[in-house]
């Protein structure tokens, strides 16, 4: 089985499929779950984007992800916080003030946040046409 990553070089010419060995498809398959791993779950990437403009309260993100309740986002916000992704500040105001901001190591996620908007918009369209013609299926009955 090919790794992701070795299928996309496939597909972009780039790469021979007798290039491909065993140790790089595992080397991929590797780097692709750990990337899953530290972004896996639906909130963690529009968290990351809604950050991107600048720091936010907990009360900010929450109302700016509509869907979100305050368990899972707290939980978010401290595993990305674990990862290096945002950063949390509080500051010593009465009653203490805290906001979450995206790290610069979070605008390395630049690439794949645009990679997943194009794809998605893509899919969305196939997706989308292929429900607007008609079965080319006969129903058995």
């Amino acid at each position: 089985m090919i790794s992701f990553r070795i299928a996309v070089l496939l597909m972009e010419g780039q790469l021979k499929k007798r290039d491909h060995n065993s140790d790089a498809c595992k080397a991929a398959g590797g780097a692709i779950r750990d990337a899953l791993y530290v972004l896996n779950g639906k909130w963690k990437l529009p968290l990351i984007a809604t950050l991107a403009d600048g720091p936010l309260r907990f009360n900010d993100i929450q109302r700016a992800l509509v869907d979100i309740t305050p368990k899972i986002l707290s939980k978010e916000l401290k595993e990305l916080e674990l990862n290096e992704f945002v950063k949390r500040n509080i500051f010593p105001t009465n009653p203490v003030t805290v906001t979450y901001e995206a790290t610069p190591y979070s605008q390395t996620l630049g690439p794949v946040l645009e990679a997943l908007q194009k794809w998605g918009k893509q899919h969305r369209e196939r997706i989308t046409a292929s429900r607007r013609q008609p079965a080319d299926t006969e129903v058995l009955t």
